[in-house]
């Protein structure tokens, strides 16, 4: 299964390999956006894209882009609470 981070296109880094910076989640990284590019390679700047192992692999709009944030934010809460119950749990077991 692939999971696709949603970010946000800022600028363009290396026009020669199609080189672009976006913002995922407050964090900046460099992506190729090659996979996203239908024409000028300048029109993807203010897009959102879901962000995949350094490739933006598709172009998303904003409210899809929140949407899939706030759900990956509730995973994350999720997988927190059950590492914490896995782990009283544990504490448990070696009580008894």
């Amino acid at each position: 299964m692939c999971l696709g981070i949603p970010g946000q296109i800022t600028a363009i880094t290396d026009p020669t390999r199609m080189m672009a910076m976006a913002e995922v989640s407050g964090v900046r990284r460099e992506v190729n956006v090659a996979p996203i590019v239908t024409g000028e390679l300048a029109d993807v700047v203010g897009k959102w894209a879901l962000i995949h192992v350094g490739f933006a692999m598709a172009v998303i709009d904003e409210d899809e882009a929140e949407k899939t944030l706030e759900a990956l934010r509730g995973l994350g809460e999720a997988q927190e609470t059950l590492e914490a119950m896995a782990a009283g749990d544990a504490a448990l077991e070696g009580r008894a």
